[in-house]
């Protein structure tokens, strides 16, 4: 670590810490400017981006970027474009299920069918990575790789070793369609709050890294409830942070450009998640968000549940009802959250799937009105 008075045009400095011109890094409060930042890098002729051919495409890539959220809670993105809240949910209650079932994300992501080996489970899924069973059935004895970095820290404040490896020796010789892109999560007690580091080998800018920031954010104040601690900062560190071309299949560059060309957007964060042990809690959600995607989407949970939680299984409700086709409406439904920042994600969709009004044609043939000036 060097720290410096004063650095040349060509070294950027964050956090007493330089880096080379190549060596792309920002710091942001909320996840709309840092996509902002990354697209905006990605799309220019920058001379530290690369051109790189891959089995998923071609792409624009900058290798070594590091970006930083100093509030993990303004994780969702509020742009017209890009705004998501529906796949990210359902992403996060797949790892924290420790399911492996294609299934089951399929419910809410397309397109993971490609990566899987067998028609039926995922071999990169990173629930089945972090959360046992004993776990998810409320065992005191949850033995896995979860418990073994809260005890760490709960033993040991200062300690650098609350690091859960998810990308093993093992993937890297098997003939899989689905390595896990997320190396390593890194937790860490610094003055009073949890801070997480998350190192990916990939990332790709405009798919994935919005799902993992969010959901490795919200993983991150878990465990910051767990150890009754606030929240720090998120860092993202992807060796490849890459953007893909536009192809038969998805036009990422262009729906890129049309993030960038919509200006600056409101910030929003999520509420703090309730103090105390969230595990409970989480049992809860998962009960309904498996009884909604199996189609019981009117099943109702304990009432005593906090708001916070509440709020999560009714913008799964929404989610579910138009999946299902059944249930009620989304704009019933909309009334119901506490957090009028989700809302804007449910108005959208209804907005969405509203059929669009006919055009008005004027009738050629009428006649004319004329006023008392003469005017028609």
């Amino acid at each position: 670590m060097i720290f410096l008075a004063r650095a040349p045009k060509s070294t950027a400095i964050l956090v007493g810490i330089t880096y080379g011109p190549n060596v792309f890094h920002h710091s942001a409060d909320n996840i709309d400017d840092l996509m902002r930042k990354v697209f905006t890098r990605l799309l220019s002729g920058h001379k530290g981006n690369s051109r790189v051919a891959s089995r998923k495409g071609d792409s624009t890539e900058v290798f070594g970027a590091l970006l930083e959220l100093t509030d993990p809670r303004a994780r969702l993105g509020r742009s017209t474009t890009r705004a998501r809240v529906f796949s990210p949910l359902g992403e996060l209650f797949w790892y924290l299920s420790g399911s492996n079932a294609l299934d089951h994300i399929l419910y809410y992501l397309e397109g993971y069918d490609e990566f899987s080996d067998d028609g039926e489970t995922l071999n990169g899924a990173y629930g089945r990575r972090l959360f046992s069973e004993a776990r998810l059935r409320g065992e005191s004895d949850a033995s896995d790789e979860w418990q073994r970095v809260i005890d760490t820290l709960r033993k040991r404040p200062g300690s650098r070793n609350a690091v859960i490896q998810i990308y093993s020796n093992q993937d890297g010789a098997k003939d899989s369609s689905d390595i896990p892109c997320t190396c390593t999560l890194h937790f860490v007690i610094r003055k009073g709050r949890l801070h997480l580091h998350v190192h990916m080998r990939s990332n790709d800018a405009y798919k994935g890294m919005p799902h993992d920031v969010f959901s490795f954010s919200m993983l991150q104040e878990i465990a910051a409830r767990e150890l009754g601690l606030e929240v720090g900062t998120y860092q993202h560190s992807a060796a490849s942070l890459h953007l893909y071309d536009d192809n038969e299949d998805f036009d990422a560059h262009t729906k890129a450009q049309q993030y960038l060309d919509e200006g600056l957007h409101d910030v929003v964060p999520m509420p703090p998640m309730p103090p105390g042990d969230p595990w409970p809690s989480i049992r809860l959600v998962l009960q309904a968000e498996r009884e909604i995607r199996h189609g019981n989407v009117e099943f109702e949970t304990s009432a005593e549940l906090d708001p916070y939680w509440q709020d999560l299984i009714t913008l799964l409700r929404v989610y579910g009802a138009g999946k299902h086709r059944k249930g009620p409406s989304a704009e019933e439904l909309v009334e119901r959250l506490a957090h009028e920042g989700f809302k804007l994600y449910v108005l959208d969709r209804i907005a969405k799937r509203r059929p669009p009004t006919p055009p008005v044609i004027e009738d050629m043939f009428k006649t004319d009105v004329i006023d008392e000036q003469g005017n028609s």
